[in-house]
């Protein structure tokens, strides 16, 4: 961690990496702290250029302030070995044909399932997705699930790969592989914040509900 900022820091860049820009109000409610601690945190956060500020101005009432994380602070937050994970993933992509580059991404998926399945234990798929929630809520990658619709629904509430996902839209193909080899479901990809969702969601498709659903992307 840099010198210069704290673990309380890090924890503002977790939910502005979750929620996106917020103002000092809104930190000061969702961390239940005073809105001068926040402040104390997101002046050491603008010094080291983690975070920027944006002016608003509305039409009635007074001037404020919303922040957001630059990429560096997108690259702090969690994001461990982002470089690495750049060039790697550059590499995949210039592999010219589709057929070879589908299965080393396969084969990639199925390698990081095979260090997540033993805790990924459960006698059902409720039991399951707990699991797997759990498992990304200790990476501080929040993964929400959904049991109101018809599918359970994945809602993944911070992108693993913010650099790589926000060029190149293939990566959440693999995060569909890599959900789909750790439950043994057919999970699907049904929105993307990269069409202005406010998150990447990913249904999976039961075998007593298989029928009924949409192509796999």
């Amino acid at each position: 961690m840099s010198s210069g900022i704290m673990d309380s820091d890090v924890t503002i860049l977790d939910v502005l990496r979750k929620q996106g820009m917020l103002t000092v109000a809104e930190l000061s409610e969702i961390l239940s702290v005073t809105g001068t601690a926040v402040r104390q945190r997101l002046t050491r956060l603008l010094s080291e250029g983690y975070i920027e500020r944006t002016a608003v101005r509305p039409e009635r009432g007074r001037p404020y302030h919303k922040y957001e994380l630059t990429t560096k602070g997108r690259r702090r937050s969690g994001q461990n070995f982002a470089d690495l994970a750049i060039a790697l993933w550059g590499e995949i992509r210039a592999i010219e044909d589709q057929e070879v580059r589908q299965g080393l991404m396969q084969r990639i998926s199925r390698r990081l399932a095979d260090m997540y399945m033993d805790q990924v234990q459960g006698q059902d798929m409720n039991e399951r997705l707990k699991a797997l929630s759990d498992i990304f809520a200790d990476k501080r990658l929040p993964i929400h699930v959904d049991h109101s619709g018809a599918l359970p629904v994945l809602n993944v509430e911070a992108c693993p790969y913010p650099e790589i996902a926000d060029h190149d839209r293939s990566v959440c193909s693999m995060e569909k592989m890599l959900f789909s080899e750790i439950l043994g479901e057919t999970v699907r990809l049904a929105e993307c914040r990269l069409d202005g969702a406010c998150n990447c969601t990913f249904e999976v498709t039961t075998a007593s509900s298989s029928e009924n659903q949409l192509p796999i992307l």
